[in-house]
């Protein structure tokens, strides 16, 4: 696939093992990051790769790499969640951030952007799994200033999708259960599960349905994108703790808090339809091929976008 590529965020998760998905197929790459969360060595120099650090707050640095690079395709995985509490940088970064992408993308004739969404657009839902006319009603700051963002992104002129994201789950993932447990659990450390359900998608399966929404004639608009599969936190511990090889163990068991949501498990009937796209992979061998990636490189930095500090939450 002939593109240009803009990655927001492109030191992050998913916009690394984008980075990686693209690059050795002739893409010309230029990521934008301010190693708030992603990781700078993700990104080791490489032919056809520019990485520009900077916040995309700063509208003269988004307008000058956009009129630089001349992208032909936008990917905005950029995001501001780990401190639920500080409304300013998540607004700068969802909000002025978004607005900063769309409106350079449109003066420089992008021919599609796809813009990455979270489920806790959703707010607390009504029912479950959540199909993707359901109501917005975001309470969270992480949520709302994403939420805000999105529409920004689908009100301008370029041809834009956006990917309403179940836990995307694989190389360098730092939010969520699955690394938590891994550290603490490798660590001796002790855990507990949150009372919360959550759906989790394979990376192949994501990067599929990124092959579908970069093709120039695809759909706009919004889709959910996940396995449409609710899985316990606790199933997850379970998982964890028999590849560490640890004995059977009964951790505590803590409600949802306040700022969190009981069950976000996405439905993605609609995105089956209209794009004859399904995930292939399925829960257990997601989690497990996920642990196989942390034996081999670690967990890093953990995080997380509610404000309890916990050992296994939901992301």
């Amino acid at each position: 696939m002939e593109m240009r590529l803009l990655i927001t965020g492109g030191a992050g998760c998913l916009g690394s093992n984008l980075v990686e998905r693209y690059l050795p197929g002739g893409c010309e790459i230029f990521v934008i990051d301010n190693f708030a969360t992603g990781k700078r060595e993700t990104l080791p120099q490489t032919p056809g790769l520019t990485l520009r650090e900077g916040h995309i707050a700063d509208k003269n640095l988004v307008d000058e790499c956009f009129a630089v690079f001349q992208p032909t395709h936008v990917i905005h995985a950029a995001a501001s969640y780990k401190d639920p509490s500080d409304w300013a940088e998540d607004a700068a970064s969802n909000v002025t951030g978004a607005i900063n992408v769309v409106k350079a993308a449109a003066a420089a004739g992008v021919k599609r952007l796809i813009y990455f969404q979270t489920a806790l657009c959703y707010g607390r839902p009504q029912e479950v799994p959540i199909p993707v006319e359901h109501p917005l009603a975001p309470f969270t700051s992480y949520g709302i200033s994403k939420t805000t963002g999105e529409q920004f992104a689908l009100m301008g002129s370029v041809s834009t999708i956006s990917l309403r994201l179940a836990n995307v789950t694989g190389p360098r993932l730092t939010i969520g259960p699955i690394p938590t447990f891994y550290k603490r659990l490798k660590a001796g450390q002790g855990c507990f599960c949150s009372d919360t359900v959550r759906d989790f998608l394979d990376m192949d399966d994501f990067f599929n349905f990124m092959d579908l929404c970069l093709q120039e004639d695809a759909p706009t608009g919004a889709y959910n994108v996940s396995s449409g599969e609710g899985h316990s936190i606790r199933e997850i511990f379970d998982l964890v703790a028999q590849h560490l090889r640890l004995a059977p163990t009964e951790p505590p068991l803590v409600p949802c808090g306040a700022d969190d949501v009981p069950a976000v498990v996405l439905d993605p009937a609609h995105t089956e339809k209209v794009f004859g796209w399904r995930h292939r992979h399925g829960f257990e061998a997601t989690v497990l091929r996920l642990l196989a990636w942390y034996d081999q490189h670690g967990v890093s930095d953990i995080f997380s976008h509610l404000r309890q500090a916990t050992a296994c939450v939901g992301a």
